[in-house]
C-alpha cells in the first residue's frame, strides 16, 4: 500500500469511525468520482447505514426526512462541483425547520481550484451564514496529530449539529489522486481511539424571571397557541399547563396535540372575521414552538399586540415575524410549563367553555364538505390512514387543508411537514426519507409539489422502501386562487395558476410505482386500506374553481354558526 493510499485510508476511517461514535446511523451518497474515498469507508463502516439517491437535491431533502424523524444527524455526501449546490434547498429547510444535517461535500485540492479544473467551483463555505458551521479540511494524512484533528473535527460536526438550535453543518474535504482507499476489512484490522465526548444540557427557569412571568399572565382570559414541537414531554407538559391554568390550547396540526379531543381545532375558520376576533380577545398568550400554519391565527395575534404575549423556545430562536412578543423565553418548554402551573391559579370562569362552544358549531360546518372537494378528500384520507402511521403533508394547500380538516381526538397519527422554508420542492424525498427512518408513511402533496421532485421516486427503488403518496391534481397552483393574484384575469393562468397538464401514471411507470387514479372519496378510503410494497401513487383530479369556491362557503358557514355563539 503505498503512503498516499494510506494517508487516504486512515484519515477517512478516523473520520466516519468518530461520527459513528458520536451518534449517527445513517448517511446519505450521491455517488461520483471525487468522493469515492469517503463512500467507499462509508459503505465498509459496520454500524453505518447508507442510502442511495443519485439526484444531490433529492438526496438532500431523503437525508433531512431521516434526520427529522430520528432527530438525530444524518450524513450527506457527494462529489464536487455543483454537485454540492444541489444540496442548498434542503441545507436551508434543514438550518430553518432545525434538522441537524452533516453535509460532507468533496472538493478538489487547493492547486486545481481557480484554474479552469473540470468539476470544480468555490466551496468554501457554499451555503453561507445557512450552515451553523463551517470547516475546510486539511489534505489527509496519517499522522497522529493529524488522525486526532479529524476525530475532533467527526465529534464536532456532530455535536454542531445538535447544539440548539439543531441544523446543518458543512464539512469540506479536499483530495488529490488517487482516490482509491485501501477500504476492505478496514475496520478490523484498525485501531481507532474514541473521539472527544461533547455534553450538552437543558436551560432551566430562574426563579425570579418565572415569578415576574407570572405576575405579567396572572389573568383570566389566557391562551396557549403550540406550532410544530418536536421534543419529547412538551405535548404533555403543554396540556398540563391548560388544565392547570383553564386556559384553551389553539393547536396547530403539526403540533402533535390534536390527538386530544380537548384542543382547539377549527380556529382557522373562526378567525377569519373581526368581530369573532375581538369577541374572543384573550388577556395574555403564551405560544410554543415553530409559527402556526394558519395566516388567521397570526393575523389574530398580531390585531391584539397589546396584551402579553411570551414566546417559549429553548433554542434561542427568534420566531416572531409580527414583532409582537413583549416577552422572549429561553429556556427548556418542559420545565416552563411546570413551574408556571406552581404559580398561575385557575380563575372561575366559562372562558375556556366560550372557546370550546365556538371551535365546535365551527367544526360542525367544515365537517359538511364532500364529495371530490380536496377538503372533504383529505378528511377521508385522514379517517383512512391507519393509527400510529405518519403523514407527512406536502406546502401550499395540502398543509392549509391539514390544518382545517384534521379534527382533535379523530387520527392518532404522527405529521411531518417541511415549515422551516414553506417551499414545495423535495417533497416527495423527505416522505421517502421519513419512511427510511422505520415509518409507515402517507403523504399528500398537490401535483406541482410532486412534479418538482418526481426524481425523488428514484430513492424507493434503489433502497427498497414503501410509501403511498396522494396528489391532488388540480392542474396547477391552487393556493393562488385564494390569493389577491386570483382578480388579475390577463395573467394569471400563465403566472400563477400554470397548468401543465400532466397525470403522473407514465412516472409512476418509469419509477417502478403502483398507480391508481381516484375518482371518488369511497375508493380514496379503500384503496389506502390496500398493503403494497413499494411506493403507490393516488392521483386525485380535482377542480381549482370549485376547490375555492367551496372552502370560502365552508369558513363563511363556519364564521356565522361561531357569531351565534358569542352574540
Amino acid at each position: 500500500m503505498s503512503n498516499h493510499q494510506d494517508n487516504m485510508t486512515q484519515y477517512n476511517a478516523h473520520f466516519i469511525d468518530s461520527l459513528v461514535r458520536s451518534g449517527v446511523k445513517v448517511a446519505v451518497i450521491s455517488p461520483g468520482s471525487r468522493s469515492t474515498p469517503m463512500a467507499l469507508l462509508m459503505e465498509e463502516h459496520p454500524r453505518l447505514r447508507t442510502f442511495i439517491q443519485v439526484d444531490e437535491r433529492s438526496a438532500g431533502f431523503f437525508a433531512l426526512g431521516l434526520a427529522k424523524a430520528s432527530q438525530n444527524p444524518v450524513a450527506l455526501l457527494c462529489t464536487s462541483g455543483t454537485a454540492a449546490a444541489n444540496y442548498m434547498p434542503a441545507v436551508a429547510e434543514a438550518k430553518i425547520s432545525r434538522v441537524p444535517l452533516i453535509v460532507l461535500t468533496s472538493d478538489r485540492p487547493p492547486e486545481l481550484r481557480d484554474v479552469g479544473a473540470p468539476q470544480t467551483i468555490d466551496q468554501l463555505h457554499l451555503y453561507g451564514h445557512t450552515a451553523k458551521w463551517f470547516a475546510e479540511m486539511a489534505m489527509p494524512e496519517a499522522a497522529e496529530t493529524t488522525l486526532q484533528y479529524v476525530r475532533t473535527q467527526g465529534a464536532r460536526a456532530v455535536f454542531e449539529s445538535l447544539t440548539a438550535p439543531a441544523g446543518p453543518v458543512h464539512l469540506n474535504f479536499p483530495y488529490r489522486e488517487p482516490l482509491m482507499p485501501d477500504y476492505d476489512g478496514v475496520y478490523e484490522r484498525m485501531s481507532i481511539p474514541a473521539p472527544v465526548r461533547l455534553i450538552s444540557g437543558k436551560k432551566v427557569p430562574d426563579p425570579i424571571m418565572m415569578d415576574d412571568i407570572a405576575q405579567a399572565v396572572q389573568v383570566e382570559k389566557g391562551l396557549i397557541v403550540a406550532g410544530e414541537i418536536m421534543k419529547p414531554g412538551a405535548a404533555a407538559a403543554i396540556v398540563s399547563l391548560s388544565e392547570k391554568t383553564g386556559w384553551p390550547i389553539v393547536a396547530d396540526p403539526l403540533s402533535q396535540l390534536r390527538k386530544n379531543d380537548k384542543v382547539i381545532d377549527s380556529y382557522d375558520a373562526f378567525l377569519r372575521d373581526d368581530e369573532v376576533k375581538d369577541a374572543l380577545k384573550p388577556e395574555a398568550i403564551i405560544r410554543f414552538g415553530a409559527l402556526p400554519v394558519s395566516k388567521a391565527l397570526m393575523l389574530f395575534m398580531k390585531r391584539h399586540h397589546d396584551i402579553p404575549q411570551v414566546i417559549i423556545d429553548a433554542d434561542g430562536g427568534w420566531r416572531d415575524p409580527s414583532h409582537i412578543a413583549t416577552h422572549m423565553i429561553n429556556v427548556d418548554e418542559s420545565a416552563f410549563c411546570n413551574e408556571m402551573a406552581n404559580r398561575l391559579e385557575q380563575k372561575p370562569s366559562d372562558w375556556h367553555e366560550i372557546w370550546q362552544d365556538v371551535n365546535e358549531a365551527a367544526r360542525s360546518e367544515m365537517k359538511k364538505a364532500e364529495g371530490m372537494d380536496e377538503g372533504a378528500l383529505f378528511r377521508r384520507f385522514l379517517q383512512a390512514v391507519p393509527n400510529g402511521a405518519s403523514v407527512f403533508t406536502g406546502n401550499s394547500m395540502p398543509i392549509r387543508d391539514l390544518d382545517s380538516f384534521l379534527f382533535s381526538g379523530e387520527q392518532n397519527v404522527r405529521l411531518h411537514g417541511n415549515r422551516g422554508a414553506n417551499g414545495i420542492d423535495g417533497l416527495v424525498s423527505t416522505a421517502l426519507g421519513i419512511a427510511a427512518s422505520g415509518e409507515t408513511v402517507f403523504a399528500v402533496m398537490g401535483d406541482l409539489s410532486f412534479f418538482h421532485d418526481v426524481n425523488g421516486l428514484l430513492a424507493a427503488k434503489m433502497n427498497g422502501l414503501s410509501m403511498t403518496v396522494l396528489i391532488m391534481n388540480n392542474d396547477g397552483g391552487g393556493i393562488f386562487s385564494y390569493l389577491p393574484q386570483a382578480g388579475e384575469q390577463k395573467h394569471f393562468e400563465r403566472l400563477f395558476g400554470t397548468p401543465s397538464g400532466l397525470k403522473f401514471n407514465h412516472a409512476a411507470a418509469l419509477y417502478g410505482c403502483h398507480y391508481v387514479p381516484i375518482t371518488s372519496a369511497a375508493q380514496l378510503e379503500k384503496e389506502l386500506t390496500e398493503k403494497r410494497e413499494g411506493v403507490t401513487i393516488l392521483e386525485a383530479f380535482t377542480d381549482r374553481a370549485e376547490n375555492t369556491a367551496i372552502h370560502r362557503k365552508l369558513w363563511q358557514n363556519a364564521i356565522e354558526a361561531a357569531k351565534k355563539v358569542i352574540q
